[in-house]
């Protein structure tokens, strides 16, 4: 674990209120998770049931989102930690939150990106077999590892 503050120094939020959206979309950027507009992100923040911000001295650091319908579902999307700030274990403590948030659901899923398995192995969460995706780039998704042809196996 990397030097610096820990997990209960920071200030932590589930509430979108006073989220500045451009902070967020820089932090996706720095993190790195690709180009989300601040635009999007407040669509998809706004959309979320829950939600969990956290900052140090001020600076957004980390964030995360979980769509829920109440009941049956919950997909964990969007948890970004800024480089500066990975190590301390800020990213489990965010999913953390969410999955407790989320509790009661029937499922809680994510998608993880390929070479993270056993990170969320750690936080509980256990492969699917049978899950199926609709990507709007499936090339792209292919060439990254998150999808695979029933022909590429």
């Amino acid at each position: 674990m990397r030097g610096g503050a820990t997990v209960s120094e920071y200030a932590w939020t589930d509430d979108i209120d006073g989220v500045d959206f451009h902070e967020l979309s820089r932090l996706y950027a720095i993190a790195p998770l690709g180009d989300k507009p601040p635009a999007a992100l407040a669509t998809v923040f706004g959309n979320s049931m829950f939600t969990c911000f956290v900052r140090s001295g001020g600076a957004l650091v980390g964030a995360g989102r979980a769509l829920a319908d109440g009941l049956d579902c919950a997909y964990i999307a969007d948890v970004a930690v800024h480089p500066d700030h990975q190590g301390r274990g800020l990213g489990s403590a965010v999913i953390r939150r969410l999955v407790e948030r989320a509790r009661g659901h029937k499922k809680i899923i994510l998608y993880a990106a390929p070479g993270t398995e056993a990170f969320y192995r750690g936080l509980g969460f256990l492969r699917m077999n049978t899950a199926m995706a609709i990507w709007r780039d499936p090339d792209r998704a292919v060439e990254s590892g998150l999808l695979r042809r029933d022909d590429d196996r």
